[in-house]
């Protein structure tokens, strides 16, 4: 008896910058035929019909009207990681194709980057690094230590499951931890790291020394930060946004740090 014929699943490609580590094709061939974008299009009238799945890679294939058209049988798009605002969800849809992603793989690799992109912001470590390695350095001087995190105000925008592991980090440095949030977390989780809820993000906003994004980027939160938020600030504040980037209003931000060099530490 013959063995079943395992999936079919395009990918854009293998190797190289962008496409799927060749370390993962390991784990991949055992469960699924992989086929590559270039062989799906020379031999697109056989592959067409074959493919069940596209697996999303660094945001590869493009998955457009023009491609759907042409994979009857095509059943779900799984895209690494979590974001899927690169995805055309209601032309999917309309297809009759399902979404997967990985919401929660690299929570806590998130939720480290968070506290590095804070310490090294306050602390000037590029800069600094720079400094080192410059030929031209001759002294470092002792005023340029950059701000203190501990015992600073933390405010977290979006308190999910990366926002909390972040007030979790952010505790050991005795921080005081705001966050602002759709609902209330219990009780009970906001002791177990100090978090205040604030109702309203302009309470969180005005009273921070670090407003960090973790929010999941929605209609909702879509530049849920922009100009009118950033006045609302400390001058001496650092806004950090481990969330998708359209949750900032980037050219607002832009122009309220060009025209106010207060902003000076403005991180976008």
């Amino acid at each position: 008896m013959e063995s079943q014929e395992l999936p079919y699943v395009l990918v854009d490609c293998i190797g190289g910058r962008l496409g799927v580590y060749e370390d993962h094709l390991g784990f991949l061939k055992k469960r699924f035929h992989l086929i590559t974008m270039k062989e799906y299009l020379e031999n697109k009238t056989f592959l067409s019909k074959k493919i069940r799945a596209i697996y999303v890679w660094y945001h590869k294939p493009a998955i457009n009207e023009e491609l759907l058209q042409s994979l009857n049988n095509l059943k779900v798009v799984a895209s690494a990681g979590v974001g899927i605002d690169h995805l055309d969800l209601k032309l999917l849809s309309s297809y009759g194709v399902k979404v997967s992603n990985t919401p929660f793989v690299v929570s806590t690799d998130t939720a480290d980057m968070g506290m590095a992109l804070m310490l090294a912001s306050s602390r000037r470590l590029v800069e600094g690094h720079e400094m080192a390695v410059s030929p031209d350095t001759e002294y470092f001087p002792v005023d340029w230590l950059g701000a203190e995190v501990s015992g600073a105000t933390l405010g977290i925008v979006g308190m999910g499951k990366i926002g909390y592991k972040v007030a979790e980090r952010a505790k050991a440095f005795e921080m005081k931890i705001l966050y602002h949030n759709r609902n209330q977390r219990k009780k009970e989780e906001e002791s177990a790291v100090g978090a205040i809820y604030c109702k309203k993000i302009d309470d969180l906003l005005q009273q921070s020394d670090f407003v960090l994004l973790a929010a999941t980027l929605t209609p909702q939160t879509h530049k849920l930060i922009g100009k009118r938020e950033l006045e609302l600030m400390k001058p001496t504040a650092t806004l950090i946004n481990i969330s998708r980037g359209k949750v900032q209003n980037k050219q607002n931000c832009i122009k309220v740090w060009w025209h106010d060099k207060s902003w000076e530490n403005l991180q976008l």
